[in-house]
């Protein structure tokens, strides 16, 4: 089956009257951070990693309100620093670096329970297939560096499939890894002085778009069962499918990115939380043929079964465009359960969608506690979605019965400019899809008549424009969007 999610990628939308001295304020251009870091071993010039004697981070008391990376307590420097150029490699575009990057990683993974190492890849075009990282490692790329996903699908090879998938995304069966890798890894860094990393996806694309894939595409970079990671200050490009992908993995940051694909590239997904807790992703700029950032976590029957949630995760000032999903989805694979996310100062424009909630039959699962605030829309067609119906399970053997909850979902200070729909809050009958509440929610540009729709969906609501659906006018005798 193939991953379509067009049909249910979307969003809810709310307006006010704008105070527009107070949206000047809100919605000023929000730069990208650009971390100078030298290429010798790095001294990050933030802390980064759990304070010794620290375990799991507190949510709402740990996040810093400016930078996720306060958290976190000081990064080692690495003590043995080479070069691919070490190991063989042949920055020329063409010379396959697959055994450089191979032989670098076994060299470098007797260092992982010691001081750990680093690899750097200088400037140049290092074409190669994947390769799994260490632990306690840094890669960095110098400036002009071009890491190449090679176009040899053998260099992708076959792995199996997430036990919280039952089978591979796209395809049954397995799934090819992803371009870097890594399971089971403890304190990991990818970086550098604004360096790239392209998958060269558009053969992958073709098969897609041909119907001639085999196996699931590969990420570009996917990290298992893992804690301590830092993604920053590069450029991924051309993913094949989703670019970033932490799955099972906890204290997470993604910070300064830059992520492209064609608008048209299927399903080459941003940033993808997967079953992980306690993540950052802040100060990105993506675009993206598919949601600029999508929270999952495991798919119908053996999402449920394994019982691995997405928690505690913040997504902030984050910037980008997709003509055909949204800024932000939590869903549509949330059968673990996705609860303790906040979403906030987001500029989303030309897009299908701004925030997308996205749930089916089959799922079960819940959402909840998710607050949504201070988000900038421009030209985006439906700003805010609560969908069902993708009718999209992994196989025969998934459970109608197994009914998503939702509730708790918190959505404030929305302004939408030149929307085409208004909010889509489709439920499902027989669910629990409430709690839902809309504050400062101001959606300018619809036609006379467009209203909200609304099923089997109820909540409140505070200061929107234009009208909400009756589901949702309980204000007077509902304290739940005070």
């Amino acid at each position: 089956m193939e991953s379509e999610k067009s049909n249910y990628c979307a969003i809810m939308v709310y307006f006010t009257k704008p105070s527009w001295a107070f949206l000047v304020l809100l919605f000023t251009v929000i730069a990208i951070l650009s971390l100078q870091i030298s290429p010798k071993a790095i001294i990050l010039p933030f802390p980064l990693f759990p304070v010794p004697g620290s375990s799991e981070l507190d949510f709402e008391s740990d996040f810093d309100p400016g930078s996720c990376v306060a958290t976190f307590g000081e990064f080692p420097e690495r003590k043995h620093v080479m070069s691919l150029k070490d190991f063989g490699g042949v920055g020329d575009g063409k010379t396959s670096n697959t055994a450089a990057f191979r032989k670098a990683l076994d060299y470098m993974q007797r260092f992982s329970e010691k001081d750990g190492a680093q690899l750097n890849v200088p400037q140049g075009k290092w074409l190669t297939g994947s390769f799994n990282l260490t632990s306690n490692f840094t890669l960095f790329l110098e400036q002009g560096a071009i890491i190449l996903g090679s176009q040899d699908p053998e260099e992708w090879p076959i792995v199996e499939p997430l036990p919280s998938y039952g089978r591979g995304r796209e395809r049954l069966g397995g799934r090819h890894i992803s371009l870097i890798h890594g399971d089971g890894l403890t304190n990991v860094v990818i970086t550098g002085n604004n360096g790239t990393i392209d998958g060269q996806g558009r053969i992958w694309w073709e098969l897609w778009w041909n119907r001639t894939l085999n196996h699931t595409r590969g990420h570009l970079v996917e990290l298992m069962n893992s804690r301590n990671i830092l993604i920053s200050n590069l450029t991924f490009r051309n993913s094949p499918f989703w670019t970033i992908h932490p799955v099972y993995c906890s204290n997470v940051v993604v910070k300064g990115m830059t992520i492209l694909a064609p608008l048209s590239a299927p399903n080459t997904d941003g940033i993808d939380p997967d079953s992980s807790t306690n993540v950052c992703i802040e100060d990105c700029y993506i675009e993206s043929g598919d949601d600029l950032v999508a929270i999952k976590s495991g798919w119908d029957q053996y999402g449920i079964k394994m019982a691995r949630p997405s928690s505690n995760i913040k997504v902030r000032r984050i910037s980008g465009t997709t003509p055909t999903c949204s800024g932000v989805g939590i869903g549509s694979e949330m059968s673990g359960g996705i609860f303790n996310v906040t979403i906030e100062n987001m500029h989303v424009w030309n897009s299908a969608a701004g925030v997308c909630i996205k749930t089916d039959k089959g799922r079960g699962g819940y959402i909840a506690n998710i607050t949504i605030r201070n988000i900038m829309m421009e030209r985006v067609k439906i700003p805010i979605r609560l969908s069902r119906g993708s009718n999209d399970h992994p196989d025969d053997r998934w459970d109608p019965k197994a009914i998503p909850k939702i509730r708790g979902i918190f959505i404030s200070n929305i302004v939408s400019l030149n929307s085409t729909k208004a909010p889509v809050l489709a439920g499902i009958r027989g669910a629990s899809f409430e709690g839902l509440c809309f504050k400062n929610v101001t959606l300018l540009g619809l036609s006379p008549n467009a209203a909200w729709h609304c099923e089997f969906v109820s909540g409140c609501t505070n200061a929107v424009f234009p009208l909400p659906c009756p589901h949702l006018q309980n204000n007077g005798s509902s304290t739940c969007c005070s």
